[in-house]
């Protein structure tokens, strides 16, 4: 079945900076999108549901909390197996300019926001630690009636949000098109290296040479910057390509496994399975996809 990605047309005009929506809901019945706008999104209530961000899907306990902030990363929260009748949805879109160096937004007191808004450039779904934190600011956010008090307490939020490092990143890297500026010098060669040689076979010593280093001490530099190790690593960069070609090519499941450097097709669907929870041709199923405009 064809699934269309709708380019969703927010309400924000030129001259807006926030727009949120807190309602009550039976259904999650909203089509896969992307926007241009940044988003927060909550859930509650609605255990069962499959969150859907880029080549993420996950099931959803009771309480959910997503920021993305890329203006291409399609996302959809599904019904699936969710039960309630009563879901409680909070969407909070607005503008944050991370491009523009001149901006107030990158100067020190935004700086660990700034960080984490460039994680979720991959979709960033934060602890129930986190939540519960910022649960009170965010389930009252659409009462506050004065405009600048509402665009405050979204920044209080964001700080709030920014302090949880162990938020974690949904879509991968290569499907996202996600660029990798901010990294240190010597993780940025690696991982540039990866992504233009992710084709080819890429051996330990290799890298490590690459940055002056011997495999041992690269090994554990790597995982420490990463916190994967380099096989994980370049298998999630291979599947994020393959889940990209997937959904925007025709090419068979297996051109795509060998042109993506993987060295077996049994290799590439149980990696695929393995990471994505579907194969490769159930994901392609899933996401295949036309673009229109709402």
């Amino acid at each position: 079945m064809e699934r269309k990605v709708l380019n969703e047309i927010t309400p924000l005009g030129i001259h807006d900076f926030m727009y949120v929506a807190d309602r009550h809901k039976q259904l999650m019945d909203y089509p896969i999108h992307y926007h241009n706008v940044m988003e927060l999104n909550f859930v509650e209530n609605a255990a069962g549901c499959r969150r859907v961000v880029g080549d993420s899907s996950e099931i959803i306990e009771d309480l959910d909390l997503v920021l993305i902030t890329s203006a291409d990363l399609e996302h959809v929260w599904e019904q699936h197996d969710c039960r309630s009748s009563d879901i409680h949805e909070i969407t909070v879109q607005f503008k944050f300019d991370l491009e523009d160096e001149n901006t107030p937004f990158r100067t020190n007191p935004f700086k660990s926001i700034c960080k984490m808004m460039e994680r979720a450039k991959h979709g960033l779904a934060f602890p129930r630690s986190a939540i519960m934190t910022v649960y009170h600011r965010l389930t009252h956010l659409s009462a506050i009636g004065e405009n600048f008090m509402m665009a405050l307490e979204l920044l209080n939020i964001l700080h709030e949000l920014s302090k949880f490092d162990d938020a974690h990143e949904l879509s991968s890297s290569s499907y996202a098109k996600v660029n990798l500026e901010s990294e240190s010098r010597r993780v940025l060669k690696v991982k540039n290296y990866i992504d233009q040689h992710y084709k080819d076979e890429i051996r330990l010593e290799q890298l490590a040479d690459l940055i002056g280093m011997t495999p041992t001490a690269f090994s554990r530099f790597f995982k420490h910057r990463t916190g994967k190790n380099l096989s994980e690593y370049i298998g999630d960069i291979r599947l994020g390509y393959a889940a990209r070609r997937l959904v925007d090519t025709t090419d068979t499941v297996a051109e795509i496994c060998y042109t993506c450097g993987f060295n077996t097709l049994s290799n590439f669907n149980r990696q695929f399975r393995k990471r994505k929870g579907c194969t490769p041709t159930e994901f392609r199923e899933n996401y295949c996809k036309t673009k229109i405009i709402i």
